[in-house]
């Protein structure tokens, strides 16, 4: 792909029954794996510098996923089994490095696939943490902390709410400023993380978003007409599709795994992208008058995200599981990057209780 690393970050390609794909490391081969799952439109870039602040005696590995960066274009997403393809690719990549288990950390959409991990096998998990996590209900049309979806085919999560000229400059690797509502530079710097911060690596960061696959199987993936406002439903390919909770599945399974691994909860008090008022949900843009037609708060709520993950994570610690939740205050959507000093104390002291 051409991104350059940190020194004492090694990149190889991996080839697993499943996927070949770039894959970061740091620390020795010999250390406890931490495996990094990043969000959308990013990559493993994005977890260089949380792997290189890891404790003496931790191995830090971070895959392209599916869909990204340097993983094999040919291997779509079937939107269908949710986070499915994710989770079988995370376990299939450490099946092809011979880890039986490891500490598993998530950004967002990385958070979704993690919940799915859980649920998959989660005998093969030391611990969890999670960074801005999605909500284990899936992104967009969903409503309640129970995630009972807004319309019966999913209308107004998936491929069609994607801001086609956000993908179509993301597609031909624009790095300008010219368009404020959709170049890919001022999204990242608008909601990544709190304005003004801007990380150190900001190039670096940007060619990792625009380093996704784009196209009608990967993203934004496809979408079917839908008699519901807004009149668009999910297709079956791509990130975005496998994000709506159409395709979440039964996120009370995660009540009666066993064993039950530990959760950390680390996100930004301002998050502008996962948030109970998300700026990319459709309930919030209808409210706000952005999309015409809204039905109304009853019908057609903002998601409920953070509110989402929270009533899970409780069931989950009264089922005999446990975790914490940390709120960095002055704070977006991305915690390591913005907090890292504060971001790595509560994330180490979380792998050290293991």
């Amino acid at each position: 792909m051409g991104i350059p690393t940190l020194p004492g970050i090694t990149e190889k390609t991996i080839t697993s029954a499943r996927l070949t794909t770039r894959v970061l490391f740091s620390g020795s081969d010999t250390g406890a794996p931490v495996l990094f799952l990043h969000g959308n439109a990013s990559s493993a870039t994005y977890w260089e510098e949380v792997m290189l602040a890891l404790p003496a005696g931790y191995r830090g590995i971070a895959p392209d996923q599916r869909g990204y960066g340097g993983a094999d274009r040919d291997k779509k997403i079937d939107a269908t089994r949710g986070m499915g393809d994710f989770s079988d690719d995370a376990f299939a990549l450490l099946d092809a490095l011979g880890i039986a288990k490891a500490h598993v950390v998530g950004h967002s959409m990385g958070g979704s696939v993690i919940f799915r991990m859980m649920m998959d096998h989660p005998e093969r998990l030391l611990s969890i943490t999670l960074a801005a996590t999605g909500s284990p209900y899936g992104f967009g049309g969903s409503k309640g902390t129970d995630g009972q979806l807004c319309n019966p085919d999913g209308a107004g999560s998936g491929g069609g709410i994607v801001n086609p000229n956000f993908t179509q400059l993301m597609a031909a690797g624009d790095r300008g400023a010219d368009n404020p509502q959709a170049s890919p530079r001022i999204v990242m710097n608008s909601f990544y993380w709190k304005p003004p911060f801007k990380p150190a690596r900001e190039e670096e960061l940007l060619s990792s978003l625009l380093s996704e696959h784009v196209g009608g199987q990967e993203y934004p993936g496809d979408f079917v007409p839908s008699p519901h406002w807004p009149n668009v439903a999910p297709g079956k390919f791509g990130p975005a599709n496998a994000l709506s909770p159409l395709y979440a599945g039964d996120v009370s399974r995660l009540n009666h795994i066993s064993p039950k691994p530990p959760v950390l909860w680390v996100r930004g008090a301002d998050d502008q992208i996962v948030s109970d008022t998300s700026l990319f949900d459709m309930g919030t843009l209808g409210a706000l008058g952005a999309v015409p037609g809204w039905p109304g708060a009853e019908v057609y709520p903002s998601q409920p995200m953070v509110s989402q993950t929270c009533a899970v994570l409780d069931a989950y610690q009264a089922h005999g599981g446990r975790y914490s939740e940390v709120v960095f205050p002055e704070c977006g959507h991305t915690p390591y990057i913005e907090k890292p000093e504060a971001f790595n104390q509560a994330f180490h002291v979380h792998l050290a209780g293991i």
